[in-house]
């Protein structure tokens, strides 16, 4: 019995050693995928010594704004454009830890079920920030709907437009606030974790979306001063896991594309 009692106690300290031990690591992200994903892999972290604690944010400025001010360590939400222009934009110094997935970007409607529906002058919804503009023009000019003075333009806005043939009027807005405007305007060019939160389905509600090689993969992000810790090397590694591609790929069903 003494031994019995001797062994549990052992095992007590043990436990508490290894949780006073554990490395906390506070990640932000946005709701759906990137915080998701995390809550999956949060217990295999912790078996590994890594307290991962997940900071959701429902806009694209604060997860950066706070990392760079080390109120937090890291951030998974954004794709290499808006980080190069945020970076640019805002004197910041984040860098690139590991790509995780691809969120193909897409166009909704509540009034029209096809592209060729539009009719002249009709009004589109995007995003208000370079990167996702350009991201969204782009992939008008794709469907044929408008032509860039630039083709490969990815900061482009309404502004560098060569040609606007149905006389299209846009609507630059934060890009959280696209869903709620859907019965306003004629079409919204919606980035995909908003969407899923919205309930719309970007494989099947999507008028246009892009394809499946998209080159817009959303990256785990970091410092320069923290970037290769260890506790950051176990979360990266996390991230691209089989499990995880398993996990995307069953629940988003071609919503969110594994980049590994």
């Amino acid at each position: 019995m003494k031994k019995t009692l001797l062994l549990a106690a052992l095992a007590t300290v043990l436990t508490s050693a290894t949780a006073l031990a554990a490395e906390k690591l506070s990640v932000a992200a946005t709701p759906v995928p990137h915080a998701e994903i995390l809550e999956l892999i949060k217990p295999q972290l912790a078996k590994q010594g890594v307290d991962l604690q997940i900071r959701v944010f429902t806009d694209y400025v604060q997860p950066n704004l706070q990392v760079e001010q080390k109120q937090l360590d890291a951030n998974y939400f954004q794709t290499k454009p808006y980080l190069d222009g945020f970076n640019e934009s805002r004197g910041t110094h984040l860098v690139i830890v590991k790509g995780v997935h691809v969120e193909p970007f897409g166009g909704y409607s509540s009034k029209y079920k096809s592209l060729k529906d539009l009719p002249d002058g009709a009004t589109i919804a995007i995003p208000n920030e370079a990167s996702n503009s350009g991201r969204a023009l782009q992939l008008l000019q794709h469907a044929g709907l408008l032509t860039l003075k630039d083709p490969s333009n990815i900061q482009a806005t309404p502004k560098d437009l060569a040609s606007n043939p149905h006389n299209f009027k846009f609507r630059e807005l934060e890009a959280a606030m696209l869903p709620r405007v859907l019965d306003q305007v004629d079409l919204a060019l919606i980035n995909t974790n908003y969407a899923l939160e919205a309930k719309l389905n970007p494989t099947e509600d999507a008028l246009v979306l892009e394809d499946k090689d998209s080159p817009y993969v959303n990256y785990l992000v970091a410092r320069p001063d923290n970037q290769d810790s260890e506790a950051l090397k176990k979360l990266a590694d996390a991230l691209t896991s089989p499990e995880v591609k398993a996990f995307i790929e069953q629940k988003y069903s071609g919503a969110v594309v594994p980049a590994f």
